[in-house]
């Protein structure tokens, strides 16, 4: 009976957790440039004093998934997206080097450039700085060039280069801002072949038809899982009921 048990608590176990992952995923459905979670389900063999005849089914996260969401041209000039694979150097809370796909950029307090999270935008030697201008363009290779305010159409000004970055997928781990790092907690260095399209935006990598679907087929198995418990209660009194006839 504890077999009966104990194969149906691990299921809904397991269960539970890929619904808060898709939950999680649905909830960032229309945010720029989030990358979806991906789960992974394993074995553990449950050892002890006795013979291991249990398996226990864990589902954990087995990392993001990285692929490339749409990309939605948007026409504004603060709207960049990264074309193919890398990433957005941005500053974090705690002051350090994080990377992001979320290229919706904006002019924030002190006229710093930060994106719509409100990280600051890294460029060659920290957060970019955007003096009062009469017109912004955002190179493919991350340059921002200015018109200053009050100068002619030919007096253009190079301010900084956006920070583009390229690790290996492997190297990078999500944290709960959001933003990705390296494993090592160093910097990763620029990468002048990353571009960017002006312009345009990323959307979040979330299939909200597959995410959907998911979920309610991980809820009508959780609910089988939950009457294979009430089964096993129910046969476990109806056991002691016999034993105790006897």
């Amino acid at each position: 009976m504890d077999r009966m048990l104990y194969v149906a608590m691990s299921g809904a176990n397991g269960l539970l957790r890929g619904q808060e992952a898709l939950a999680h995923s649905l909830a960032n459905l229309s945010t720029v440039g989030f990358k979806g979670v991906l789960q992974a389900a394993r074995s553990v063999p449950v050892t002890g004093d006795v013979y291991p005849s249990r398996v226990y089914a864990r589902v954990g996260l087995a990392g993001p998934d990285f692929s490339q969401g749409p990309i939605v041209r948007t026409g504004r000039d603060l709207d960049v997206a990264v074309d193919g694979e890398g990433w957005i150097a941005v500053q974090a809370p705690d002051g350090s080097e994080a990377y992001t796909r979320a290229g919706d950029l904006r002019i924030g307090p002190g006229g710093v450039l930060t994106n719509g999270a409100g990280f600051p935008v890294l460029g060659g030697g920290g957060p970019i700085a955007i003096p009062p201008y009469e017109s912004l363009q955002i190179g493919a290779d991350g340059t921002v060039t200015i018109r200053p305010l009050g100068q002619g159409a030919n007096a253009l000004t190079v301010l900084d280069r956006i920070r583009l970055v390229r690790p290996p997928r492997s190297e990078l781990v999500r944290g709960p801002d959001g933003l990705f790092r390296l494993r090592s907690g160093e910097a990763a260095p620029p990468d002048a072949s990353v571009r960017l399209l002006t312009g345009s935006l990323e959307r979040s990598n979330v299939s909200a038809v597959e995410a959907l679907t998911e979920m309610i087929d991980a809820a009508r198995r959780y609910e089988l899982h939950v009457r294979l418990m009430q089964t096993a209660r129910d046969n476990d009194q109806a056991a002691s009921q016999l034993l105790r006839l006897g």
